[in-house]
């Protein structure tokens, strides 16, 4: 007798159901995850960008507001950034928390955080 190879039904619709709950968290996750990188790109252009170095923080604040417009930036504003200097280099660094709705009471929430240094990242 031949020994038949696959999945069963069952199995099938087993599998099924669990790739379509990662693809719906995937889905709902990746805007989140896409405007993280949009911020962390934008911090990083906002310290090196040469027309702010010596200038105060609140005008560093405001070439970031500037650029967080351009992009739809959301999740956190001017006000969110930690600035300070490691040498003469400026360090804008940042940290927030983003509540994903998933289904009915579950949801999923991501801490996301960055900076402008090397070791930020």
């Amino acid at each position: 007798m031949k020994h038949q190879r696959g999945l069963t039904l069952i199995s099938l619709v087993v599998v099924g159901v669990l790739i379509s709950m990662v693809a719906v968290v995937g889905i709902k996750v990746a805007p989140d995850v896409i405007e993280y990188f949009t911020i962390v790109k934008n911090v990083k252009a906002t310290a090196q960008d040469p027309s702010i170095k010596g200038t105060t923080v609140a005008e560093i604040r405001k070439a970031f507001q500037r650029r967080a417009q351009i992009d739809g930036i959301n999740a956190i504003s001017e006000n969110d950034l930690d600035i300070g200097k490691e040498g003469n280099e400026i360090v804008i660094s940042f940290a927030y928390s983003k509540k994903v709705p998933l289904y009915g009471p579950v949801s999923l929430l991501i801490d996301f955080e960055g900076s402008s240094s090397a070791a930020g990242q």
